[in-house]
């Protein structure tokens, strides 16, 4: 294609006329309305052409925007989700720490009541054998803990130390079949030995006469005999008597006060009632 702008007489010319083309069209352009018009329809003329051109253009920068917003919203979803994960924690766990403030306070409750010394521990394990009821303690001979120290919760008497290593202790729980404490009803002073059955919600008094004044109701504690347990320490709730006129001796079962399968906080008691062999 050859330029307007080429040398020689005719294409002169044409650039000649050209510029005089321009300026006429120039100056209708300043004194004309028409010319208005004229470029409307030129524009409509000329709109899908720049509409085609500019599709590309605005086909990537919609993509691009689709996309990364796309991966924004992805990326946003999982921080919230892991947010969400957070808190869920969080929740349980303040469901956890606001169950162990209650305990907690509880035992404080109960410490106040005992006149002896007490050392706070914790049950960190407990024995595997189904046909036992011992639990590990967090405390030892560094703490001067000694066997046939009692154990209490916020309920009750739980149990003894039975053996003692420098860091732990391993306690028998009183609803263990071998665990015996001496115990009288708090409202008559009436004696008995309350024994394990091997079950942890129930405990069993021994030789109580048929004739003994213990009802339905009556509240067990420690009767200090024996000097392994101090007196006055709630143990079980008597829930069941049977008479049985052929038999010397009534049957008596009682529920333990202390919460044997739930306490974790616990209270480790120093008296001088003890005895010595047993310190």
């Amino acid at each position: 294609m050859k330029s307007i702008f080429a040398q020689g007489p005719v294409y002169g010319y044409r650039f000649l006329v050209a510029i005089i083309l321009s300026s006429i069209l120039v100056m209708a352009d300043l004194q004309l309305r028409q010319t208005d018009v004229v470029r409307q329809w030129l524009g409509y003329l000329v709109s899908p052409i720049h509409w085609v051109v500019n599709a590309p253009v605005k086909f990537i920068g919609w993509s691009a925007t689709t996309f990364s917003t796309r991966d924004e919203l992805i990326s946003e979803n999982s921080k919230l989700k892991a947010q969400i994960l957070v808190l869920e924690r969080k929740s349980q766990q303040l469901a956890v720490l606001q169950a162990e403030n209650v305990r907690l306070r509880d035992l404080l409750n109960a410490s106040q009541l005992v006149n002896e010394t007490v050392l706070a521990a914790e049950i960190i394990g407990i024995d595997s054998d189904p046909f036992t009821h011992q639990v590990i303690i967090n405390k030892g001979l560094q703490d001067s803990v000694f066997r046939g120290q009692p154990l209490l919760d916020a309920g009750g008497l739980m149990g003894q130390i039975v053996s003692v290593d420098t860091y732990s202790s391993r306690a028998l729980l009183v609803a263990d079949s071998n665990h015996a404490v001496p115990v009288q009803v708090n409202r008559n002073g009436v004696r008995a030995i309350a024994v394990g059955t091997g079950s942890l919600s129930e405990l069993e008094l021994v030789y109580v006469p048929d004739t003994a004044d213990i009802v339905e109701g009556d509240l067990l504690i420690t009767s200090g005999l024996g000097q392994k347990f101090p007196p006055g320490y709630p143990v079980a709730v008597v829930t069941r008597v049977e008479h049985d006129p052929g038999q010397p001796f009534a049957r008596v079962k009682a529920s333990p006060t202390a919460n044997l399968n739930q306490s974790r906080n616990i209270l480790m008691v120093f008296s001088d009632t003890l005895t010595p062999r047993e310190r």
